[in-house]
């Protein structure tokens, strides 16, 4: 099952993976310029920016740092918006797109354990993501290493993964919401809210007291207080992530397993 719902991701896959490697090859490349030119691009100019928007980027850092420019332009917002995007592509496809086109009914009717179906595109979908990220994260540090950003490989090691478990928490609420409602609109929606709220709330809602203690239900809390591309893998962090997204995961497995799916 696993290997059969991997081949009916391999063209989204494919395409995702160019994407993303597209997207953070060609923003690495521009870290040459960028550092050349210290007086444009660096902390004077960016004091420059309104309050809200340097907290909307993460506080926008020295960009002329390799740190700084990676975790503003690549690791803050697009890199792991992008990825959410694809988990949650991938979710729907597993089991909320099928219900809809009907061809979910034709496969529970078949000798195959609830549970065990779930279970499998949810597996599926991790392992599609971990090759997204393995191979976006190979462009990552050529690209850094050829535009010399100083960047360890570790940090980006750490940064990349932090980015997949972000996805992967994701995925896991699409397919959750997925298997309680049967509706890819409801997943995408439950998606969407959570980030954007999610996301606004360790940025800009930092500086409100009455909104910032929702940090800690937020995963981007978990994904970058840690500073990864700084001090490496925030583990305690990255277990809070990881354990939340299992969470959600058995949920979806639960709940499809007690739900009508129309047969």
């Amino acid at each position: 099952m696993i290997a059969r719902s991997l081949r009916e991701h391999r063209r989204p896959l494919l395409w995702w993976t160019l994407g993303i490697s597209a997207f953070i090859g060609l923003y690495v490349a521009v870290y040459g310029a960028v550092r050349a030119n210290p007086d444009t691009y660096g902390p004077a100019m960016l004091n420059k920016f309104p309050g809200p928007l340097r907290d909307l980027m993460g506080g926008m850092p020295d960009m002329t740092s390799g740190a700084g420019y990676l975790q503003t332009v690549v690791y803050q917002l697009f890199v792991p918006m992008l990825f959410i995007a694809c988990a949650t592509l991938l979710a729907n496809r597993a089991l909320a797109g099928p219900e809809e086109a009907g061809t979910l009914e034709l496969v529970v009717t078949l000798p195959v354990d609830r549970r065990r179906l779930v279970l499998d595109r949810f597996l599926a979908l991790a392992v599609a993501l971990v090759v997204v990220a393995v191979v976006t994260l190979l462009v990552a540090v050529a690209m850094s290493a050829l535009v010399r950003t100083g960047v360890p490989f570790d940090r980006i090691l750490a940064a990349q993964v932090g980015v997949l478990l972000l996805a992967l928490f994701f995925g896991a609420l699409a397919l959750a919401v997925g298997a309680v409602a049967g509706r890819r609109a409801a997943a995408s929606s439950a998606v969407g809210v959570w980030a954007v709220l999610g996301y606004a709330v360790v940025t800009v809602g930092r500086s409100w007291d009455a909104v910032a203690w929702l940090r800690w239900l937020s995963p981007f809390h978990y994904y970058a207080d840690g500073r990864p591309l700084y001090e490496g893998l925030p583990v305690t962090d990255y277990l809070v992530l990881a354990g939340a997204t299992a969470v959600l995961a058995l949920t979806a497995v639960l709940a499809f397993d007690r739900r009508d799916v129309g047969v």
